[in-house]
């Protein structure tokens, strides 16, 4: 931490860099464009997971029976440019490995990437009548109608610093253009005391919604998103095998069932190479447990799948465990009605499929 101070006097030049461009925004020097269409947009302040993809999952799952509904990614990560519909036939090399993952949950809806979002929606505005963008709180470009802000709780009272001394991509004071708060990756159990504290840090503004929310980890499944019979018990060793940008409550979770725990840890995004799964295996094979199996995320799964890799995976026992999310306070109504009166008000035909 010591050393990310050294770095303060570069987070005062790049905080300078985003309140001029956030001014010319907010001033109209930059033009901010609206479309017609609903266009929800979720996002952070912050580097790092703070819950964007299970929040898209959810409102996927709020939305897509009533509504032709398009995601949208930039595609971080991948080695293509411009404007890619995904098709369960991409790789995670392609298209990214969140938009793929999508796609193979979500078979019948669009899902695209595209790096300018205005082009994006540009393409998507003839076939769908809702946009979801994935990631695009920075990405002032595009004015969404509802813009959905999620911050980290295990990293809500960390100091308020911008990049590189600090993890903010943006100066807090940007919170003001969401409509909606979420407080993601809450203790199933918080307190009203605790959760007080956490609103009068964050200090929304009264027209906006703020909410709590926690993880839920979903039963295990195979690489081919079948249910898996395995069950975590202190006799099971588990391979854990992540590339996120925080593994800490995967890790709390598995050590709840068993103390036997073997953490392969890669960071956000990292692109398994053979070296690293090849490694794993022989771990795996070395090890004398009865009971073993490996455990990988739904996001990481979609870079093992790779031509290289695949004929390794294919030979361990990979399995996968799935995440959502609960509305803490039993506010989940409150939340869908919000979204549903925003997209109900913006759009001229529903109830497309």
């Amino acid at each position: 931490m010591k050393l990310r101070w050294l770095l303060f006097p570069f987070s005062l030049l790049y905080g300078l860099v985003v309140a001029i461009r956030n001014w010319c925004y907010d001033g109209g020097i930059l033009k901010s464009r609206k479309f017609k269409m609903p266009v929800v947009s979720v996002g952070n302040l912050d580097v790092g997971g703070a819950g964007k993809s299970p929040m898209t999952e959810y409102l996927v799952r709020l939305l897509k029976d009533y509504y032709k509904l398009a995601t949208l990614s930039r595609g971080y990560g991948r080695k293509t440019k411009g404007f890619l519909t995904v098709t369960t036939d991409s790789t995670a090399e392609e298209v990214g490995d969140e938009p793929l993952q999508f796609k193979h949950k979500f078979p019948d809806i669009t899902v695209v990437v595209c790096e300018k979002r205005v082009d994006g929606l540009k393409e998507l505005i003839n076939t769908n009548n809702l946009v979801l963008m994935d990631d695009a709180y920075q990405h002032r470009a595009v004015k969404p109608g509802l813009s959905i802000l999620l911050f980290d709780y295990s990293r809500i009272k960390e100091p308020l610093l911008l990049l590189p001394a600090g993890n903010l991509r943006e100066p807090f004071s940007g919170r003001w253009r969401a409509d909606i708060i979420v407080v993601s990756k809450c203790p199933e159990q918080l307190s009203e005391e605790e959760q007080r504290k956490v609103i009068e840090r964050i200090d929304p503004l009264p027209y906006q919604s703020l909410f709590f929310t926690s993880i839920v980890y979903l039963p295990l499944q195979d690489l081919n998103r079948e249910r898996s019979d395995v069950e975590l018990d202190n006799d099971t060793t588990v391979f854990l095998l992540t590339g996120i940008a925080s593994s800490k409550p995967l890790v709390q979770h598995i050590k709840k069932h068993t103390s036997k725990l073997m953490h392969h840890n890669y960071p956000d995004h990292h692109r398994f190479s053979l070296k690293n799964i090849s490694k794993l295996a022989d771990e795996f094979a070395a090890s004398t447990a009865k009971k073993k199996v490996i455990i990988t995320t739904e996001k990481d799964a979609q870079r093992l799948v790779e031509h290289e890799l695949l004929p390794l995976v294919q030979s361990l026992p990979v399995l996968v465990i799935p995440i959502g999310i609960q509305f803490l306070n039993n506010e989940a109504q409150q939340f869908d009605q919000l979204v549903i009166k925003y997209v109900r008000e913006h759009t001229t035909n529903h109830l497309i499929h």
